[in-house]
């Protein structure tokens, strides 16, 4: 099951000189990682702020290193592919952010430190810094877009 992950299309807009309306990207996202050790999972960035608020006129933002929490100050968007799991789960982690995820296709599981809740397609979860883990218990892989917001 080592396919390549499915390009998520990305739109950017911007306003021009005359203050009308325009993209100026129409692409695959440029940010896409892969895990030999986990085939068929991957991390999409599609755009990252180093500050809130943002600033809507700034360049492109993916020079910023990638990790799973955003800057400070700042917040990242990306799109998570995540195969089913084929050995037992890792342990869960704590990140310092509030995010916001939405189950584009597939199910999951989110595990909690009391309970876990199974999660379809078109559920949400607003994650508040809490410790959790995901888990794809299904035959399929199961696609996330996570918005995730420095936090205190």
């Amino acid at each position: 099951m080592s396919e390549k992950p499915k390009p998520v299309r990305r739109i950017v807009t911007v306003d021009d000189k005359n203050g009308k309306s325009k993209a100026i990207a129409d692409g695959p996202a440029p940010d896409v990682r892969t895990d030999p050790a986990r085939p068929g999972f991957s991390s999409t960035r599609i755009w990252v702020t180093d500050r809130t608020p943002a600033r809507i006129n700034a360049s492109e933002t993916l020079d910023l290193p990638h990790a799973l929490e955003p800057p400070a100050g700042g917040s990242v968007f990306r799109v998570v592919t995540l195969p089913p799991d084929q050995a037992p789960h890792p342990d869960r982690q704590k990140t310092r952010t509030l995010d916001f995820c939405l189950v584009l296709q597939g199910e999951v599981t989110l595990m909690l430190d009391t309970h876990e809740v199974k999660l379809n397609q078109g559920d949400t979860v607003v994650q508040r810094g809490t410790r959790h883990a995901w888990s794809n218990r299904s035959t399929r892989p199961c696609v996330i877009a996570i918005s995730s917001h420095d936090a205190q």
